[in-house]
């Protein structure tokens, strides 16, 4: 997300909600004779990680912008085990508009744009996942309008989405608050890019701390994520005990401001948080959903330039 001028951010978050008014179940338009700006257009989706929003956001999108999407699962492709990573690049590159690949190492994200001669797209690396904060703050600017000067809390594991999460909302002026268990800090070089970015935009200084309360006291939105990511089973018990405290439930939302809202990218798990704050109309993670295919479908179009 820092990569993306704050112009450009506002100008996909635009096109996103276009794409909503255009394609969405509440739109007018007639989803025959709607747009298809992506005619002729094709991306592989390169999946070395399991995921149904990404999924079906992307084919779904895909189809209603007129263009076609390919699956490519771990038993499809062997991403840098029989071909390199260099040769797969340049090889989807001669057949497809755009690559977008969900991977365990960022690292494969860097080589594949690297060599590619089409739009790579990031739809998740152990350290970014974009395309969850452009539908994270579609939601909140649904609910809120402009978010600039709202507080945001992060209460849960230092991981690939509050990296971006927290780039972003400073980039739209928030204040970042964050909460992460003794040794599951962020990332030390995105959190001074962060800290940078919140001088530039005006906001707060980034607040960290171990207590969770204290990171939601004074918050408009509340946010967790997974304790216990793909690849890290072995872990769970072991985070969930070092995770203790760090449930999201009536009580942390009550040290939240009055009407704070709360988002979580799925996948939840009852320890991360309650029923109670999970199904309450606080709760606004199925609009953040949603968002994930009227975002995907925005980035899609602007990297093509059919905007």
């Amino acid at each position: 997300i820092d990569q993306l001028s704050n112009e450009e951010l506002r100008g996909l978050l635009d096109l996103s909600k276009k794409c909503r008014d255009t394609y969405g179940k509440a739109s007018t338009v007639d989803p025959i004779t709607a747009p298809k700006p992506l005619t002729g257009q094709s991306v592989s989706m390169i999946f070395q990680k399991r995921s149904t929003r990404t999924r079906v956001s992307t084919e779904t999108g895909m189809t209603l912008l007129g263009g076609q999407s390919l699956f490519l699962g771990p038993s499809d492709i062997q991403l840098g085990v029989n071909e390199s990573m260099r040769d797969t690049a340049l090889v989807l590159s001669r057949f497809n508009s755009l690559v977008l690949a969900r991977v365990f190492s960022h690292n494969d994200v860097l080589e594949l744009s690297k060599h590619a001669t089409v739009p790579v797209i990031n739809a998740l690396s152990d350290l970014h996942h974009p395309l969850q904060t452009l539908a994270d703050l579609m939601a909140l600017e649904d609910h809120f309008g402009d978010v600039k000067g709202k507080t945001l809390a992060w209460v849960g594991d230092g991981n690939n989405v509050l990296h971006d999460l927290m780039l972003g909302g400073a980039k739209l002026g928030m204040n970042i608050r964050v909460a992460t268990p003794e040794g599951y800090e962020a990332n030390e070089g995105i959190l001074e890019t962060t800290k940078k970015l919140a001088a530039e935009n005006g906001t707060e200084d980034v607040f960290l701390t171990t207590v969770a309360s204290e990171a939601v006291k004074g918050s408009d939105v509340v946010v967790t994520d997974t304790w216990v990511s793909m690849g890290q089973e072995e872990e769970y018990e072991q985070r969930v005990k070092e995770f203790d405290g760090y449930q999201v439930n009536a009580n942390l939302m009550g040290q939240a401001n009055p009407g704070a809202v709360f988002l979580h990218c799925l996948p939840r798990h009852p320890e991360e948080v309650s029923d109670e704050v999970f199904y309450s109309p606080q709760s606004l993670v199925f609009p953040e959903a949603e968002n994930r295919m009227w975002t995907v479908m925005a980035v899609m179009a602007a990297q093509l330039g059919k905007l």
